[in-house]
């Protein structure tokens, strides 16, 4: 067992080591060897000062009361730095453009540098952030006692006796002390606090560490590994009953806001940051920290139900465990790593509340007193020191009392989500302030005080449990007994959880006002100024302010006023790097709107944006805001948004293009094919025939007997094959005309059923040959047609010339029916064959296309592009009747003039 002799002396050496490391940062950072102390790895683990001892102790006890609901507190964060890595760059950005000293300095230097909304937001981060405080102090108080007690298994309640509240008093006063040292050394919140930052991050690693350590201890000793520990009593803590319900959603929703909207972590993520790049990799650097964190949690949880005795506080399963086997180095290593978890919190958030005070606080009470005068002698910088470490003492002695008055909680992630609900009031100014032109500071403040005063009467009064301001019968039975205003059932709202309840009332409400606020009171001209800034950061550059601001001062006052607050050798820099910069050899600058804003950017990075405008506005003259360079960026950014909309049209119009491009590209493919397979086809159909032709002159050269019968049969082969060829070269001929309007046309009037039966009559001894039959359903009617007859019949016999070469059935039919309607004459040819395959349809009356083009009846496919041209310069149609599931059906169509009396057909039959 541990003494408390050895745990006094280790805390007090490693808190040493703690002090030596931050020297060293400190050291090096004014040296400008800091080069490691700003890496990204580095800056990553300061982050991580969100994983305090709640996470550390809490983590385990959470899973063991609420099962997997402790995942919820590393699910927020991973969402933010994986999915809204956008917003924490913007917050950046905006941080160093602005030399933003806080989350109360960013809020009111957006809603025009306001000083009664930065006063309110301090009130709520130091009220909001003194539970948090409070329970780093229980769990490290708590975790000593465990050590040291006889009987650690047996403790399930928290310290409430008067030796914990003496050891927790003293904690409280030792993290004070070592905050003041490292974090009050300069009153320039820009200038980092690198030595600090440097501690933070050896913590960062000590716990990660201590947690792992004692986590594979217990899958691997006091277990047989992974599948022994969750075959043990994982039913319990694996329950899945209650996951994804409104409490869920609700935690993942506050630790996302925590890990923005906290103070400490607006303090490391933003006023610590360095550069932009620092950003990338704890985009998923920062979430792999969470997730080792969070590995051991259920296998630890597991082992203390397992191995423990009933009754033990789940809380300290990282202590005790360890404890149950006389692991005394574990132990010490395990409660280093929880007293690494709270004292980084404790040291990050002091900073960060003291900063807030110091500036938003003393400073504005501290102008409106005579002692602090510019016209008198004085030291800014001095009392700007002094209020920050009296603040820290004093938000350290809130937390202490707050873990005096709550000493009944049992449970330490409680106390940390009451804190996460209070800081969420940020949100809705933070967010609307960054992301909305229209927010006011009237919205703001309207708010954010009627979201705090409902987290405060519904959820951190209640906390308390009727020992501060709020009875127990109150929160019982509401005020007066009214059960209408119960704090955790208000307005008749209930069955809900408290922290649901008191998240849903605070932060609704928040958002309304904040809204309707914004929308009900116009805003000030530099309220519209710092929202163009804000919103428009990225195209906003640094020191752009002037632009809008005009003002005068003299050289000297202005020199005064920063000699008092950077102190005389700091100011003398200043004013020299400016002179400089203007060409000027004196160590004064020309006193212009720029200067006077570069000197109030670096003021506000010592006193807060609001603080160094007051104290600006008490020696300049005639400060007025340009409305029209407001209007102008207004324009601009109307400008912009109608150039990206057009630009996004022509993208469009691009893309459209380029598909019009690769259907052109497709189609240029499938003609070059086309090409080559008609010359390839047209060479076969030349040489068919010529070779024919040659091969028979030939024999009657030789033999030259004309008159006997095989002479005779020579010539008609000969004569049959030459009209072949000329009747090739006359379809290639008719479409090459066609093509360049140069073919004849003999148009008249006629009746268009006479060219059609011809046609029909004429093609009968082909189908006969073939074993084809033609068939018409009924006589063909008679209408006056404007035609070419020769043009017409040749299209039909072109139709029914395919139909009987293509058709491959047992019994090859061709069916003709004739319709006539008062504007159109109409004819279809249909054929029960082997139909055209469903990708050649969309071509088949293009150029050198064919049907069947593995049919070996030839043809160079112009028959059917011929015949489509020849229609529509008759003013009809040529159609492919698409819905045929077998053989081919076509459409020819013509205008009429009107009806013939009598049909030119006989009586419908067969051939």
């Amino acid at each position: 067992m541990l003494s408390p002799n050895l745990i006094f002396v280790t805390s007090l050496a490693y808190v040493a080591l703690l002090f030596m490391v931050a020297f060293l940062g400190d050291r090096q950072a004014r040296s400008g060897k800091a080069s490691w102390i700003q890496s990204p790895v580095v800056y990553t683990l300061s982050i991580s000062v969100y994983c305090t001892s709640w996470t550390f102790y809490g983590a385990v006890g959470s899973a063991v009361r609420n099962g997997l609901e402790f995942a919820t507190i590393y699910l927020g964060p991973t969402l933010v730095f994986i999915g809204w890595w956008f917003l924490l760059r913007k917050l950046v950005r905006i941080g160093h453009m602005h030399r933003i000293t806080s989350i109360a300095d960013l809020i009111s230097s957006r809603y025009g540098k306001s000083t009664s909304l930065a006063v309110l937001v301090t009130l709520i981060a130091v009220i909001g952030t003194t539970p948090y405080i409070a329970l780093q102090l229980k769990a490290v108080t708590t975790s000593i006692q465990v050590i040291v007690a006889s009987d650690p298994g047996t403790l399930a309640n928290p310290p409430s006796s008067d030796p914990a509240n003496e050891m927790a008093f003293w904690i409280a006063a030792g993290m004070a002390l070592f905050t003041i040292i490292f974090g009050t050394r300069t009153i320039d919140a820009n200038e980092r606090h690198h030595g600090v930052v440097a501690a933070i991050a050896l913590e960062a690693l000590v716990k990660l560490f201590a947690l792992i350590a004692v986590g594979l201890f217990v899958v691997f000793a006091l277990a047989d590994g992974p599948a022994d520990i969750f075959s043990r009593d994982a039913a319990r803590i694996l329950q899945t009953d209650d996951m994804f319900d409104a409490r869920w959603v609700a935690l993942t929703f506050l630790s996302a806001i925590a890990i923005i909207c906290l103070p400490r972590q607006f303090q490391v993520t933003v006023v610590e940051n360095t550069g932009e790049d620092q950003l990338r990799m704890a985009s998923w650097l920062f979430p792999a920290y969470l997730l080792l964190m969070s590995l051991f949690v259920l296998p630890i949880a597991i082992g203390g139900l397992t191995v423990l005795p009933e009754g033990s506080n789940p809380d300290m399963f990282v202590l005790t465990l360890p404890m149950s086997v006389d692991q005394d180095f574990l132990v010490l290593l395990a409660f280093l790593g929880g007293f690494s978890s709270a004292t980084s919190m404790v040291i990050v958030a002091s900073i960060a509340l003291s900063t807030m005070i110091s500036n938003h606080i003393v400073m504005p009470i501290a102008l409106r007193t005579p002692w602090t005068s510019i016209e008198r002698s004085g030291d800014v910088r001095r009392l700007l020191l002094i209020s920050r470490r009296i603040s820290i003492g004093f938000i350290l002695l809130l937390g202490y009392l707050y873990f005096r008055l709550s000493g009944k909680s049992d449970a330490l992630a409680a106390i940390g989500l009451i804190a996460f609900a209070g800081v969420a009031q940020f949100l809705p100014s933070l967010l609307g302030g960054i992301y909305w032109k229209r927010a006011t500071a009237s919205g703001a403040k309207l708010g954010l005080l009627a979201g705090f005063l409902l987290w405060g009467y519904t959820l951190f009064l209640p906390s308390f449990e009727g020992d501060l301001l709020l009875s127990a019968s109150t929160i019982e039975h509401g005020p007066w007994g009214i059960e209408l205003f119960r704090p955790q059932a208000l307005f008749g709202l209930t069955g809900q959880d408290p922290l649901v309840h008191a998240l849903f009332w605070s932060l609704a409400t928040n958002t309304v006002l904040f809204i309707g606020g914004s929308l009900l009171f116009e805003p000030k001209p530099l309220e519209r100024l710092q929202g163009t800034l804000f919103v428009d950061v990225f195209r906003t550059p640094a020191g752009d302010e002037h632009r809008f601001i005009q003002r005068s001062a003299s050289a000297e006052d202005l020199f005064i006023l920063a000699q008092r607050i950077l102190g005389s050798t700091e100011a003398q820099r200043v004013f020299r790097e400016f002179a400089e910069g203007q060409g000027l050899e004196s160590d004064f600058p020309q006193p212009t709107d720029a200067f006077i804003a570069h000197l109030e950017r670096r003021l506000a990075g010592s006193i807060g944006a609001a603080s160094a405008r007051a104290m600006i506005s008490r020696i300049v003259s005639g400060e007025t805001i340009s409305l029209d360079e407001l209007m102008r960026i207004a324009d601009e950014t109307a400008q912009l948004m109608e150039y990206s909309q057009e630009v996004e049209k022509k993208s469009l119009e691009l893309e459209a293009t380029a598909r019009e491009l690769r259907r052109a590209n497709q189609r240029l493919t499938l003609l070059d094919a086309q090409k080559d397979d008609f010359l390839s086809q047209v060479s076969h159909e030349v040489r068919t025939p010529m070779t024919s032709i040659r091969s028979f002159s030939e024999i009657l050269l030789e033999t030259r007997d004309l008159s006997s019968p095989q002479g005779q049969h020579f010539l008609s082969i000969i004569h049959e094959e030459s009209l072949r060829l000329t009747r090739l070269l006359d379809e290639i001929l008719d479409m090459n005309l066609m093509d360049r309007g140069e073919a004849s046309w003999n148009l008249h009037e006629l009746d268009a059923a006479v060219p059609l039966v011809r046609a029909i009559e004429s093609c009968r001894g082909l189908a006969q040959s073939t074993g084809s039959e033609i068939l018409l359903d009924q006589p063909l009617p008679s209408a006056l047609v404007d035609a070419d007859p020769d043009r017409l019949q040749q299209v039909v016999i072109n139709i029914l010339t395919n139909a009987i070469k293509h058709n491959t059935s047992a019994k090859p039919e061709i069916r003709i029916t004739g319709k006539l309607t008062d504007e159109q004459y109409e004819i279809e040819i249909s054929d029960n064959g082997p139909g055209i395959p469903s990708h050649l349809r969309p071509f088949i009356f293009e150029k050198f296309q064919r049907g069947a083009a593995q049919s070996s009846t030839g043809g160079i496919g112009l028959g059917l592009a011929i015949s489509k041209e020849i229609m529509k310069r008759l003013g009809g149609t040529l159609a492919l009747i698409d819905d045929r599931r077998i053989g081919t059906c076509f459409r020819i169509t013509l205008p009429v003039k009107r009806a013939q009396p009598q049909p030119q057909e006989p009586e419908a039959g067969q051939a």
